[in-house]
């Protein structure tokens, strides 16, 4: 309630200050008594101290009366000397200089025109002291106001500002709100604000004087004819009679969907050919009258009909909002040569409800193939084959053929192998069929797991000729064509059943599972007794023990065991097993080779060994008498008409450059007719083929049937001459000095050793006593022959004995 008339006052004497009127100090005598009770004493009232109090000081802005008194302070002691001073803002602290004081008279003064939007007030103390710098008074305080004037003009916040609204807004939409200030006193109405829009766009939307709020008034805002307005707008102060500014507005109107795309013609018509698969064939077109870029403007398209193999497919362009039609299968002349198809184009965005329309454009798209040649293919690729192994060179595997695409015109197809590592096939070029050219073998490096792979390839004769690949896998399938093989085929138990673990034995199959183990063992007796006397027992899929399963005598005995595999079908094979039983004591083993046979372990006594050795001895004897006999039978064979001839008549005849072919050699002419020429002649069986010679390769082929020798001896110049010329000149009958080809006798062989390269004979059969009878040269020969016989059968037979009578005492003293 007192706030008001105090503020009365003081603006009041903030005037009186302005305006130069200096209030009168009362006097003291007729000063009221503020403060009765500080009276002291009861001779009367005392004055009491109070301290200095000055209303706020006005003064207005820009004021350039300068300077300018404010106040004058005085105080109310009576020294001889007062000295007034000021401190505070203004005066000793920033801004420095605006305000100054007489020291002497008090007086303060304005030094400089005041800014209010600078600094809207101030606040310094005033100071009075003696000469001697004694306070005479508290420190006054001294404010001073800054009076506004309207010396700003209004500015908004931003010179341009932006806003939007959508197209078809109602009246009284929103768009934004624009804001300006004033550096004046926004207490007085040097900063009161008032809006307006100065310009176009007045029609079409309003702006609150006030708040600044931007509102539309009218109806029809479309885009499509005006997508943005750009308002002027003014902000004065005084309520918008002052001061003023003004500012741009730009009003954007935006897209809604409100044209739905249309194509710009009714039909579009493109050719393509039939190998443009994944190829664009053709844009259509359409037009959207909504704002570019937008979902509102970006088209889908979506072919409706004639697409239900989806052979096309249709993308949108993003740039141009085209649509692009793709091949996506590809296409066959020979099934359809013209594809009508309907496409409909579609906004992202939904449709507005302020659309004019509603419905969807739709165009028609004609397709028409172009025919080309198009490559030939295998109908069933890869083509797989199940073949058994061993298949002989020349099988027919299969048919592998292509088909041609192609109605007209008609064309031919050629076949051909392109990739075979194995070189096993071979193709007909006209029908496709694959025959094999080798036999197939499993252990072929080129097989992986059992399957073979080669390329066959087919080409059409069109323009240009293109050409198609096939797989063959050929399946290489297992065949049961190998028998088990029993190992070992020797070994050695102990007599008495009941210590013997008896003999392990097992087999091997060169086939794979199924058709090798689990073997089946089993014992082929050759006799009754042998079942009773052996057992053969499955130990698992490979191995068996064979045992005896009584006590038997001593001896080796040949076990016939048949192996049969599980393969389909079976396949079996009859194997010998030789058992050696000996006597065992305790843990010991059976002894090998002649020591078991002949050690003391057999039961032979030393009378049964003499015997042995006299029957060994009495055969070797024997033998040798025999090859003496034959010798001295062989130097008194009878000699013919040329017996007692000095000169043998076979040195005129024989030609020496001549290599003869042995005793097999029956085309040379027989020598006998000469010594016996009354002698009947021989003849000669007929017989279908002539044995081969030894001396000749298994490669060539058999000689001729021997001629028939001439019956009158003068002809045998003749016949010998004949029988060159044809030597010469046959070409299948190999020369005589050709390298001559033995068999290899393998380990095993069941064959007896060859004591001659020529014969199977000993040599003891062998007859030299024909190299005498050629005559003084070769009788030397003949006795160094001879006589090297003899020598070697001498020290053949007493070293047999010797070594048998060492291996007989060794074993006695065994």
């Amino acid at each position: 309630m007192c706030a008001a008339p105090l503020r009365l006052l003081t603006s009041l004497g903030a005037l009186l200050q302005v305006c130069g009127v200096s209030i009168p100090e009362l006097e003291p005598a007729t000063a009221p008594i503020l403060f009765p009770w500080r009276m002291k004493g009861r001779e009367g009232l005392t004055r009491v101290r109070r301290a200095w109090v000055i209303p706020p000081i006005a003064v207005s802005e820009n004021s350039r009366k300068i300077p300018f008194q404010l106040v004058q302070i005085k105080s109310d002691k009576l020294p001889s000397k007062v000295i007034y001073s000021i401190k505070g803002p203004g005066v000793d602290e920033e801004p420095k200089g605006i305000f100054t004081i007489d020291p002497d008279t008090g007086l303060v003064f304005l030094t400089t025109v005041l800014d209010r939007e600078e600094r809207s007030s101030y606040k310094i103390k005033a100071y009075a002291v003696g000469e001697t710098g004694t306070p005479l008074e508290d420190p006054t305080d001294l404010e001073i106001i800054v009076i506004d004037q309207n010396d700003n003009r209004p500015t908004f916040d931003q010179q341009c500002f932006i806003g939007q609204v959508l197209e078809g807004a109602a009246p009284g939409t929103l768009v934004m709100q624009v804001a300006a200030s004033d550096a004046d006193d926004p207490q007085t109405d040097n900063a009161a604000l008032g809006y307006s829009i100065v310009g176009d766009g007045r029609g079409i939307f309003r702006i609150d004087p006030v708040t600044g709020e931007i509102r539309t008034v009218g109806v029809g805002l479309d885009r499509e004819n005006i997508s943005v307005y750009n308002l002027t707008l003014q902000v004065a102060d005084l309520a918008g009679k002052g001061l003023s500014n003004t500012a741009s507005a730009s009003i954007f109107i935006v897209d809604v969907n409100d044209n739905p795309p249309e194509f710009t013609i009714a039909e579009f018509t493109f050719d393509v050919t039939e190998d443009m698969m994944g190829a664009e064939i053709g844009k259509v077109t359409v037009e959207d009258k909504d704002q570019p870029g937008t979902l509102n403007w970006r088209v889908k398209y979506t072919i409706i009909e004639g697409n239900d193999q989806g052979l096309f497919n249709i993308q949108t362009e993003p740039d141009t909002n085209a649509g692009i039609l793709f091949v996506e299968k590809r296409l066959d002349f020979e099934t359809a040569n013209i594809h009508t198809l309907t496409v409909q184009a579609q906004n992202w965005a939904p449709l507005s409800a302020v659309a004019p329309h509603t419905h969807l454009s739709t165009t028609k798209v004609i397709v028409t193939i172009t025919d080309v040649n198009e490559a030939p293919h295998f109908v069933e690729d890869p083509r797989v084959l199940s073949v058994p192994e061993g298949w002989r060179a020349g099988s027919v595997l299969t048919v592998y053929t292509a088909t041609d695409p192609d109605i007209t015109p008609h064309q031919n197809i050629s076949y051909h192998v392109q990739y075979d590592p194995a070189d096993w096939l071979t193709i007909d070029v006209d029908s496709g069929e694959v025959i094999l050219q080798q036999d197939i073998r499993r252990q072929s490096p080129f097989l992986h797991n059992h399957r073979y792979t080669a390329l066959v390839t087919a080409t059409d004769d069109g323009e240009p000729a293109l050409t198609a690949t096939g797989t063959l896998e050929i399946h290489i399938t297992e065949v049961n064509d190998y028998a088990p093989v029993l190992h070992p085929r020797v070994s050695f138990v102990c007599s008495q059943s009941a210590e013997s673990e008896g003999v392990i034995v097992w087999a091997e199959d060169a086939d794979l599972e199924p058709h090798s183990k689990p073997f089946h063992f089993e014992i082929v007796p050759e006799d009754s007794q042998l079942p009773q006397n052996w057992t053969i027992h499955l130990l698992n899929d490979t191995h068996a023990r064979v045992r005896v399963w009584r006590e038997i005598s001593q001896g080796t005995y040949s076990l016939q065991v048949r192996v049969s595999d599980s393969g389909e079908p079976q396949m079996s094979q009859l194997h010998s097993l030789n058992v050696t039983v000996c006597h065992c004591r305790g843990q010991e083993e059976c002894s090998s080779g002649v020591a078991a046979v002949l050690g003391s372990r057999v039961g032979l006594s030393f009378g049964a060994w003499m015997v042995i050795l006299s029957s060994v001895l009495l055969l070797l004897f024997l033998i040798l008498l025999v090859v003496v006999t034959d010798w001295l039978h062989r130097q008194l064979h009878r000699k013919g008409l040329l017996a007692e001839s000095e000169d043998d008549i076979r040195d005129n005849i024989l030609n020496y450059d001549e290599q003869g072919g042995g005793e097999e050699d029956q085309d040379a002419y027989n020598i006998d007719q000469l010594r016996n020429p009354d002698d009947e002649l021989p003849q000669i069986p007929s017989r279908e083929k002539q044995p081969i010679r030894r001396d000749a390769p298994f490669s060539q082929r058999q000689p001729r049937y021997p001629r028939e020798p001439p019956t009158d001896p003068s002809s045998i110049e003749d016949f010998i001459n004949e029988g060159l010329d044809v030597a010469d000149n046959d070409p299948d009958g190999p020369p005589y000095d050709t390298a001559l080809i033995y068999d290899y006798e393998g380990e095993g062989s069941l064959a007896e050793t060859l004591s001659s390269i020529t014969s199977q004979a000993s040599d003891s059969d062998q007859d030299y006593d024909y190299l005498s009878e050629w005559g003084p040269r070769f009788k030397k020969l003949a006795d160094i022959y001879s006589a090297a016989l003899i020598t070697f059968c001498c020290w053949l037979v007493p070293f047999s004995c010797i070594r048998i009578l060492g291996l007989i005492l060794n074993s006695i003293s065994l």
